[in-house]
């Protein structure tokens, strides 16, 4: 019942604190050639499932903080969500998925398990913060790349759960923006918005120099025609003077 409430094709329901609640559907059947970045990022969903669940239970039960209780409620609630979507695309595609997180997503439960009340708020929003700031730009990569149209609606809907949770997470005021990781410079600074290689730069200038309908090689002919047609016409003045 939570799965047909949050994908219903009506107006967005929302999550606590009004935050929208993600709702997209492209009708998938699987079809597309599935790439190593496409299975990768299928069990990356589902390794973020395996601990922002568990991390998020722990929000309910170990803080003092009645924001950082319901966005805990509100993010474990959504993985759920999120988490059957991915393994309906694992089966679908022939994905296998881990069935514990790994090293570094337990050593941030365990992080969670010894703090004290004092201390769990700060580590867990500051933890999920930084773990969705990282899958961020990667789900655009799949998105925009994809040959798959399951793994295309998974990154759609991925894309907007992660939004949902890095805008819930950060109201609860005391993310430390300081820690987040910086973004590289660029490499062409004001070169543009996209990357263009030298394909589309070279299709580029050929649509651009040429004329729709007309073809090349007549303009060059009569221009060549003109030139003489102008040599002749002088040539005759002159033997006239």
């Amino acid at each position: 019942m939570v799965l047909t409430f949050l994908l219903a094709p009506v107006s967005p329901a929302r999550a606590d604190g009004g935050i929208p609640v993600p709702s997209v559907s492209f009708n998938a059947k699987g079809a597309g050639a599935v790439s190593p970045a496409d299975r990768d990022f299928v069990i990356k969903v589902r390794l973020a499932g395996l601990w922002e669940i568990p991390a998020s239970n722990m929000a309910q039960e170990k803080s003092d903080d009645p924001r950082v209780v319901n966005i805990g409620k509100s993010i474990s609630a959504q993985h759920v969500v999120l988490d059957k979507l991915d393994r309906d695309v694992a089966k679908k595609l022939n994905i296998d998925l881990p069935q514990q997180p790994n090293s570094d997503q337990q050593y941030w439960l365990g992080e969670m398990r010894a703090a004290n009340s004092a201390t769990f708020d700060q580590i867990y929003i500051d933890r999920l913060r930084a773990a969705h700031g990282k899958i961020f730009p990667a789900i655009a990569t799949i998105r925009a790349s994809t040959r798959n149209d399951s793994v295309r609606q998974l990154a759609q809907q991925a894309n907007q759960f992660v939004m949902t949770h890095m805008t819930l997470l950060e109201s609860s005021g005391i993310v430390d923006y300081g820690a987040l990781p910086t973004a590289a410079a660029p490499t062409t600074p004001g070169a543009g918005p996209v990357p263009v290689d030298g394909q589309m730069v070279a299709a580029a200038h050929s649509s651009s120099s040429a004329i729709p309908g007309v073809n090349t090689t007549v303009i060059l002919l009569v221009l060549a025609a003109a030139l003489v047609a102008g040599v002749i016409t002088t040539m005759r003045i002159f033997r006239a003077r």
